[in-house]
């Protein structure tokens, strides 16, 4: 080996540990604060949406059901804002003044809830009442887009055998492997300020835009200044731009693909009353009702090697015809996953030497979903139910009779929480 490769190498090395006595130092740099962490979620939705267990319970959005129904289609925008500190004041106040973009008013209060007065119960055993009957009916999940289910599906919950203790709840109920985020809250920080809130509520309109400077001022925290590029701002919205049931019998969806998003998840959830049935696009088994509303950065890149999320490109999707034909009213999501864009202040002194004493933190994370109606184009939510209901002109008067008390079916179950609708016995 001559001088020249041997000079090389020995000048690669010596970058290589230059590089590695350089991030040893700053992961020893002592880091203080930030005293104040403010997080800003911005969702973007078409179509009927059904939000994740983490934050709306994995029900439907009524209100966007209702504009559909009306007519009231397009885009609409929301925007929540949670301020935390380590500081307090005995009448704590704080305004995020955005941009004239966004077109939701000069300043958004953000509002500190009060305190909740909540009575000590003392502890109570839990028996099973003399008229319990085991819960009915059963779960079927699908996972994966196809034509097709794959082999090994549906997998079959059965409410009564978990009641029972046959089938062991903790291992069941598979979502997405992620860490859920920890936005600030009344319980995380001193004092806690968000808004919407009780005192306003007022909506970002459909051309609401983030871009341009944002403060924050509170007598409770430092004074929070950065500016959201065109790149930062609400994602754009997601539409089904196919949605149509194939003669084969399973569902084709197509969707726009979304400026800025780097992740896609379709779900599909339906069946009778004795019968729920759910279906991801996940690569892998995951419960459609465990779908989180915001992921980190580093969990959407995860999800997406793995392909439990769909990537930034892909832009159809085949739910099974084993789905469709135990659902065939199914409600479908389909969720955009944004990154993030964070801020902190003062920035990282390069001595690592230096402590660096963070004053504030800030994290604007993004979504956009859209809903409808699995395999149908231009969903029917109108018209009016069979026969009169009790209360309405017309509707025949309707004596109460007692009725032994039924088992708590599937539907039952999923509409009060998996495991809060089953009551197990005590053995």
């Amino acid at each position: 080996m001559g001088p020249g490769p041997k000079l090389a190498l020995l000048a690669g090395a010596a970058a290589i540990a230059i590089t590695t006595v350089a991030s040893t130092a700053l992961a020893q740099q002592k880091v203080t604060g930030p005293v104040a962490v403010y997080w800003m979620s911005a969702q973007t939705q078409t179509g009927f949406g059904m939000p994740a267990m983490g934050g709306g319970g994995g029900r439907p959005d009524t209100g966007a059901m209702m504009r559909a129904m009306m007519g009231g289609g397009g885009a609409s925008k929301t925007l929540q804002l949670q301020l935390g500190s380590g500081q307090t004041n005995p009448a704590p106040a704080a305004d995020h003044l955005p941009p004239s973009g966004l077109q939701a008013g000069p300043a958004l209060p953000l509002l500190t809830p009060k305190p909740v007065q909540t009575q000590r119960e003392e502890p109570r055993e839990y028996d099973v009442p003399e008229q319990y009957q085991k819960p009915k009916g059963k779960m079927l999940i699908f996972w994966g887009c196809g034509e097709r289910a794959r082999p090994g599906q549906p997998y079959v919950i059965d409410f009564a055998k978990m009641a029972s203790g046959q089938q062991n709840p903790a291992t069941l109920f598979k979502g997405i492997d992620y860490r859920p985020m920890q936005p600030p809250s009344v319980q995380r920080n001193r004092t806690y300020g968000e808004w919407p809130n009780e005192k306003t509520r007022d909506l970002v309109p459909s051309n609401g835009s983030l871009v341009g400077a944002h403060t924050i001022r509170g007598n409770y925290s430092p004074e929070i200044n950065f500016t959201l590029e065109e790149d930062q701002d609400f994602l754009g919205p997601i539409n089904l731009t196919t949605n149509a049931k194939a003669p084969g019998g399973w569902v084709n969806l197509g969707w726009n693909l979304v400026g800025n998003a780097q992740a896609y998840y379709a779900t599909a959830m339906g069946g009778d009353g004795d019968t729920v049935v759910m279906w991801t696009s996940s690569e892998t088994q995951a419960a459609g009702f465990s779908n989180p509303d915001f992921l980190s950065q580093s969990d959407i890149n995860r999800l997406v090697a793995n392909k439990t999320l769909m990537g930034p490109a892909q832009k159809t999707c085949a739910v099974p015809k084993e789905v469709l034909d135990a659902a065939p009213s199914a409600i479908a999501q389909l969720v955009a996953y944004g990154g993030e864009a964070n801020f902190v202040y003062p920035p990282r002194p390069q001595d690592p030497k230096v402590t660096w004493n963070q004053q504030w933190a800030v994290k604007v994370r993004y979504r956009s979903a859209t809903g409808g109606i699995l395999g149908q184009e231009m969903p029917n939510m109108g018209g009016g139910g069979r026969g009169g209901r009790a209360g309405m002109p017309g509707a025949p008067a309707q004596q109460p009779q007692q009725q032994p008390p039924k088992p708590p079916s599937a539907s039952d179950i999923l509409r009060q929480g998996i495991l809060g609708g089953l009551p197990f016995p005590r053995r």
